[in-house]
């Protein structure tokens, strides 16, 4: 497969997530805004740089030597910050480039009434920042187009893992249990959003996939399983009419659709963790629910 270099913009949950399950210990750079999570991304087993939306010369000299690149920064009101800084360079003064990963959100597709949808529907985002989200996506399309490289847009589902999880929530007095009737969401652990990205980097797979797993669910269902893995009493229903609620998380109730995972599929991969009752048992039974400790390395497909 020849040496490989990973450069990641953005090296949060995802990231880090990605950086542990690197069996063959290839060299991944990362950027965070934040030098005090400089140690947090070292031990993820991510070379930690500072990105603070221009491009610095130790940045520069790293793309020079990237053979995969993978984007998880959300765009702004200014458009893709890292195409605006660095899009220059990946066009001109990234030699060893072969692969571009680009992670999306299924927010892209808008509200479809709880039908199911595929890569093939049509994007009628909701909110502002999945309109940019459409947006980021297309430039990133065509600049691949442009340099004639494969570029991956993954279109994640809601994410969660260790640390972030209903049993958590449960632990330390946040979980709730929402009640819309006919509402559902989609979700993705991130140990498949990790596996996705290395089955596709793998191969130098470009195309659009739905990283989301088998099981759109209601909310208060996933509470509730949790509650009952860990034996106590689930939190009492809450209409929605009445919760009180941020803007933000009011929004993510406007939209509702089934998210259809057969791409990514289709392109080989198999989901480690293919609804949030294998998830929440696996976590719960590896103790690393609570912390977000590492396992042990994952192996890829």
């Amino acid at each position: 497969m020849g040496e490989r270099r990973f450069f990641i913009f953005g090296a949060g949950y995802s990231g880090k997530g990605f950086a542990r399950a690197n069996e063959d210990g290839a060299p991944i750079l990362g950027t965070t805004r934040s030098p005090e999570k400089f140690e947090v991304l070292r031990q993820a087993g991510i070379n930690p740089l500072s990105f603070d939306g221009s491009l610095t010369a130790e940045i520069s000299d790293a793309l020079r030597h990237t053979t995969h690149l993978i984007v998880s920064v959300a765009p702004d009101e200014a458009g893709d910050p890292v195409l605006n800084a660095a899009g220059e360079a990946i066009r001109a003064k990234m030699p060893a480039l072969k692969w571009i990963g680009y992670l999306s959100t299924v927010g892209v597709y808008g509200d479809h009434g709880g039908a199911w949808v595929d890569e093939s529907a049509e994007c009628r985002p909701v909110s502002k920042r999945s309109v940019m989200r459409v947006a980021a996506e297309q430039e990133w399309l065509a600049l691949g187009r442009e340099i004639g490289k494969p570029v991956a847009i993954l279109r994640l589902s809601g994410i969660y893992g260790p640390g972030r999880n209903a049993l958590a929530n449960l632990e330390d007095g946040t979980a709730r249990r929402l009640v819309k009737p006919g509402q559902v969401f989609n979700r993705i652990h991130c140990d498949d959003i990790a596996g996705a990205l290395w089955h596709l980097a793998d191969r130098n797979r470009g195309g659009i996939f739905n990283v989301t797993d088998d099981e759109p669910a209601p909310p208060q269902d996933v509470v509730a399983y949790a509650a009952r893995l860990m034996g106590v009493e689930a939190p009492p229903e809450i209409p929605f009419e009445t919760a009180q609620l941020s803007p933000m998380a009011r929004s993510f109730y406007g939209e509702n659709k089934r998210v259809a995972n057969a791409a990514i599929k289709a392109a080989g991969y198999s989901f480690r963790l293919p609804n949030y009752r294998v998830a929440l048992q696996r976590m719960w039974a590896d103790g690393n629910w609570r912390d977000g400790q590492p396992r042990s390395p994952m192996k890829r497909s």
